[in-house]
């Protein structure tokens, strides 16, 4: 599994739980000072995922203030760029001069070399404020610094487009940190920086900006969001995605010519994934094979039985009892 550190506020004791949160974030490695009006009955979660040079957290906490002063700053400064999403709850940031109200689909981006004063409150129906947060040393944005502070504490929407693309990925690396390897912590980041680039180059206007092998690198993901978005569709070919994405059939085979699979065979399985997850789903034991077929790109059941053996070994009814009664 990939690199993790993980702190529960119910690992300490109630009256404890403040000081010792306070002593965690000051102690990390963009130490940063926090008051809260909720000290007493204080709570919060983090989880800091090792993805190479890029860290990825996630926290859940009550109401709080971050400052990350001149003096912190002195203390340490790793030289990086923060860029958080607002999962639950909302944030009122003043950085650089600006002040700016973000909510929840929200990205926010500051540079952890200037102060910065954070207010992090939950919703109207309370609970917790909840974000996700990735942090990226300077030195690796392919883009001119100048440009990036243009974006410094201006909301950018996680909701659509490339936002919502890098949010997707960033909340399925949390989901299923379990099943890496070390290994791949390092390429996750690179995806993950990849994805942060075009997020801000478009947000620039200036995608042009990228060098090559970041923009190939960056119209591969987005490729491939979009043949996840449309897996159902039974007439999304090669074909169909080069031409949504304005590209000759023959680059966009040359962009899957590092990658495990042809397109045909990358969607083909990414639809086979899909169909299996949900024949080993309970809950769904009583929709037929064929309707499960169907809802995944295969409107043909003899195709789909087909391939379900060729891939997995097993016809689909096999492989659906098989993991019913493993679960029971």
């Amino acid at each position: 599994m990939l690199g993790e550190v993980e702190f529960r506020g119910d690992d300490v004791a109630p009256a404890d739980r403040f000081d010792y949160w306070r002593e965690q974030v000051l102690g990390s490695f963009v130490p940063m000072d926090i008051l809260s009006d909720h000290v007493a009955d204080f709570a919060a979660t983090q989880r800091i995922l090792d993805l190479g040079d890029v860290r990825l957290r996630t926290t859940e906490h009550s109401p709080m203030t971050v400052r990350r002063t001149a003096h912190l700053i002195r203390r340490s400064d790793p030289g990086i760029y923060h860029l958080s999403f607002v999962a639950g709850g909302h944030e009122k940031v003043d950085h650089l001069g600006r002040e700016a109200v973000y909510g929840v689909g929200d990205l926010a981006l500051v540079d952890t070399s200037r102060p910065q004063h954070v207010e992090l409150g939950t919703g109207e129906s309370g609970g917790q404020a909840r974000g996700t947060g990735v942090y990226v040393p300077r030195e690796l944005m392919p883009l001119p610094a100048k440009s990036v502070e243009k974006l410094i504490n201006r909301p950018m929407s996680g909701r659509e487009g490339v936002g919502a693309l890098l949010v997707q990925f960033l909340t399925q690396v949390v989901r299923d940190s379990g099943s890496y390897r070390p290994a791949d912590g390092p390429r996750l980041g690179t995806v993950a920086l990849d994805l942060i680039a075009m997020l801000f180059a478009h947000a620039l206007e200036a995608e042009d900006t990228l060098a090559p092998e970041a923009r190939r690198r960056s119209l591969l993901l987005r490729i491939k969001g979009f043949i996840q978005h449309r897996l159902p569709d039974p007439d999304l070919t090669p074909a169909a995605v080069a031409a949504a994405h304005h590209i000759s059939l023959s680059y966009l085979y040359r962009l899957f010519e590092d990658e495990e699979a042809t397109v045909a065979a990358w969607i083909r399985r990414q639809r086979l994934e899909r169909a299996r997850r949900d024949l080993a789903d309970a809950a769904l034991r009583s929709t037929p094979v064929h309707a499960i077929a169907t809802r995944w790109g295969f409107p043909r059941a003899a195709d789909f039985t087909r391939a379900f053996r060729t891939t997995y070994g097993m016809p689909p009814t096999t492989y659906r009892n098989e993991a019913c009664q493993s679960a029971e």
